[in-house]
């Protein structure tokens, strides 16, 4: 009776974890570069001698569904997307690199690239600095350029180069200010292949249709849980019934 207990206790409370799961997922529906945060159920044994023959249920991190998200044109010169695989660098709150998809970029008032949440974005040799005189031109490499304003195509000043990566994404795990790091804590290198486009965002890759059937599926669960539950606790009344008659 008990293991039923153990198996239905702890399978409902995972279910509300994975609630929590789908509803963060659905409220960055329309977040910038968002991956969606994927989950699963496993089986562990109760530790203890005298439990061997208990489970319990664990909720089991897959990790984030790194599949692209929708490209959407805006005009705007500090706007970027990446095509394809590959991962714009900037510097989290800890001063460690990090990664992120979300390319939506401003300047600081020292001129600094950043991001909307004012993480500086790192280049190949550090910060990049934009000049205020000029329009900001970016290449499908990462390379930035300014031109001065009255100026001719050819006397582009070349301010440097984004850092962009693109690690295994076994190797990336999420943090808890929703950039990625590499499992190891180590920067990843610089990878020439991938390509950004300009004057352009990606959003988010969450389904909402599918994340709403995801919470449907999960509330009818939770409600076989409780009904399990219900059932041990007649169960037990029951047999506690017939035990007194004897």
């Amino acid at each position: 009776m008990d293991r039923l207990i153990y198996t239905a206790m702890t399978g409902a409370r995972q279910v509300l974890e994975q609630q929590s799961t789908v509803a963060n997922n659905l409220a960055n529906a329309n977040t910038t570069g968002f991956r969606a945060q994927v989950d699963s159920f496993r089986a562990v044994p109760v530790s203890g001698v005298a439990l061997a023959t208990r489970t319990q249920v664990q909720d089991a991190t897959i990790g984030a569904d790194f599949s692209a998200g929708p490209l959407q044109q805006t005009g705007r010169d500090l706007d970027l997307a990446i095509q394809g695989a590959g991962w714009f660098t900037v510097q989290g709150a800890d001063g460690q690199e990090a990664y992120s998809r979300a390319g939506a970029l401003k300047l600081s008032a020292n001129g600094i690239l950043q991001t909307q949440n004012g993480l500086t974005v790192l280049g190949e040799s550090g910060p990049l600095s934009v000049p205020p005189d000029g329009s900001l031109l970016v290449g499908k490499d990462g390379t930035l350029s300014s031109l001065r304003v009255g100026s001719v195509p050819v006397e582009i000043t070349v301010l440097g180069r984004l850092k962009l990566v693109n690690p295994p994404a076994r190797e990336l795990v999420r943090g808890d200010d929703g950039l990625f790091r590499q499992r190891s804590g180590a920067a990843a290198p610089a990878d020439p292949t991938v390509l950004v486009q300009g004057s352009a965002l990606e959003g988010s890759n969450v389904n909402v249709v599918e994340a709403m059937v995801r919470m449907i599926s999960l509330g009818r669960q939770f409600d076989m849980h409780m009904n399990l539950l219900k059932n041990a606790e007649n169960n037990a009344g029951k047999a506690s019934q017939i035990l007194s008659l004897n």
